[in-house]
């Protein structure tokens, strides 16, 4: 049957041949004493016990409170990135606000409509260039395709030729891009 040099090994077999099951062995070249020892020791695995368990709650008090200091840290730096960012896209515009200004002050007595004209333009430019270096840039809506991530229609109109049947005619309010995310969708009106 069952070949017997096959079975497997218990580790936890003593290679002792004189020892008994049950009995306590030798410590230290003397025998053990029995009537000290059950009481000795659940009283030292208590005491290490309670060790252990003031040290891991002293670990979780940690760790919670250095949890809630990251967290008050991590909101503070935000709201200080917020005010950083808005502080540096404001301090951009102050040159185009003061040609705004100029501008005004130019053109106040004036009927020459070219001139205010041109000085709008002018500070348009300067804006819209400002705007591009922050990392804004318009789309391009008007001839091509229908995108609903993209754009917003607002009503359909006949298309005015048989090419722009499907597209968008015209862009009553342009979209913007704020590097790759749509920060507004531009509202256009679709040929049917």
């Amino acid at each position: 049957m069952a070949d017997d040099n096959n079975l497997p090994q218990d580790d936890n077999l003593t290679n002792d041949p004189t020892h008994v099951a049950g009995e306590m062995a030798d410590v230290e070249g003397g025998t053990a004493d029995t009537a000290a020892e059950p009481t000795a020791a659940p009283a030292a695995e208590a005491t290490r016990t309670d060790a252990e368990l003031a040290e891991l709650k002293d670990k979780y008090l940690r760790l919670a409170a250095e949890f809630e200091n990251y967290k008050r840290r991590t909101t503070k730096e935000r709201i200080e990135l917020f005010k950083t960012a808005n502080q540096e896209l404001m301090t951009a515009l102050l040159p185009v606000l003061d040609d705004f200004e100029r501008a005004r002050n130019a053109t106040r007595e004036t009927t020459d409509a070219n001139a205010v004209r041109e000085s709008i333009e002018i500070i348009q430019n300067k804006l819209n260039k400002t705007l591009q270096q922050k990392g804004l840039t318009a789309m391009e809506a008007k001839g091509g395709d229908f995108d609903a991530d993209l754009h917003e229609a607002i009503t359909q109109i006949p298309a005015p030729s048989e090419d722009l049947v499907g597209k968008i005619v015209d862009e009553v309010e342009k979209g913007y891009y704020l590097g790759d995310k749509v920060i507004r969708h531009a509202k256009v009106v679709l040929g049917q």
